[in-house]
């Protein structure tokens, strides 16, 4: 198993931290930012923007800035001494273009912040890039979640408290997903949260039980990457990283395009270390029975479980994951999949 995340029982943030905002992607407007920078400070945080980040690409419109104005502010983010967390902003395309240029060992001798944890860097969609960079190189968790930039913070009634109940409570023991059921305790805005929020969709595809490190993320990202120094052993992963749950989504792919990205997992092995594989939300892709279908086809024979609609990626009101911890799923005949994180030590 992996090495414990001290948020298992620790809250990775707490009011008065100070949290540094890049656009490692997409361009943002003006709007979406002071709205982003808002949502952070009304939760006690001290933040501080990218240099960089309302730049825009001099010939590329799809990219907030070039790539090594992008580059600079992910480095000096995480190499300030004062950051706690690195939050992205937004993500769209062009993470990845960043991962050649950047020394990990500058980043891995800056990882910790000032009380001796590692800082935390959150996002997702194009940011499963960083993930899975911040996974291979550094070793530290990461949280996958919807990003201030974006519509679900400012449309959604529950993505802003639940990105916030990760970002200022311990992981430790906490269930991941949409709820089974409304919460009938707690404080009133608490409890008004939980009688908006969706409740599990979750269904289990091929049942049995698992534990291992979680990994994944959006699958075109993982797709693009394969090859990549952050992928290039994972034939040999279980070996010597242990067992792993993999997660998938995406957005805006159809049938046809999920398989072919499909094809290049199973074919360059990722599933190889896989000991469950969960499936989140394929917002805009085909219907959801069409690609659960198409997942059987290729998964199905792993004599892995296999769980699908947990809701994490682009759900409107998609719930966070935290990548690089350990998690157990329990996914038996008949009863609605459940996935947690491991307490510390490696309790389920």
């Amino acid at each position: 198993m992996s090495k414990s995340s001290p948020y298992l029982d620790s809250a990775p943030l707490a009011p008065g931290d100070t949290v540094r905002l890049i656009a490692p992607s997409g361009p943002t407007d003006e709007e979406s930012l002071q709205r982003a920078i808002a949502q952070l400070e009304s939760w006690g945080l001290r933040v501080v923007p990218g240099e960089n980040i309302r730049a825009r690409h001099p010939r590329v419109k799809y990219l907030a800035g070039t790539d090594a104005e992008r580059r600079a502010d992910l480095v000096d983010a995480w190499c300030d001494p004062d950051t706690d967390a690195v939050i992205a902003l937004r993500g769209g395309f062009g993470a990845m273009r960043l991962l050649d240029g950047i020394d990990f060992d500058l980043m891995r001798r800056h990882m910790l912040r000032r009380d001796g944890r590692p800082k935390l860097l959150t996002g997702s969609s194009d940011i499963t890039a960083l993930h899975q960079a911040w996974e291979h190189h550094l070793g530290v968790a990461t949280l996958f979640c919807p990003m201030v930039g974006n519509d679900p913070f400012k449309n959604s009634t529950v993505v802003p408290d639940e990105v916030a109940s990760w970002l200022f409570h311990p992981w430790g023991g906490r269930e991941l997903g949409f709820p089974a059921e409304a919460s009938t305790e707690g404080t009133a805005a608490a409890e008004q949260t939980a009688a908006t929020r969706p409740l599990s969709r979750a269904q289990t595809l091929v049942p049995g039980s698992a534990r291992g490190r979680l990994g994944g993320g959006n699958l075109s990202l993982i797709a693009a990457g394969m090859g990549s120094p952050e992928l290039i052993d994972v034939r040999e992963r279980r070996e010597h990283r242990g067992p792993s749950i993999l997660m998938l989504e995406d957005v805006d792919e159809e049938l046809y395009r999920l398989d072919n990205l499909m094809v290049q997992l199973v074919r360059g092995g990722w599933f190889t270390s896989a000991d469950a594989v969960v499936l989140g939300s394929w917002e805009d892709c085909a219907p959801v029975h069409e690609v659960e279908a198409l997942m059987i086809d290729y998964l199905g024979g792993l004599g892995i479980p296999i769980v699908s609609e947990m809701g994490f990626g682009h759900d409107p009101d998609a719930p966070s994951a935290p990548l690089g911890v350990d998690v157990t799923l329990k996914a038996e005949p008949g009863e609605r999949p459940r996935l947690w994180v491991d307490h510390a030590g490696g309790q389920a």
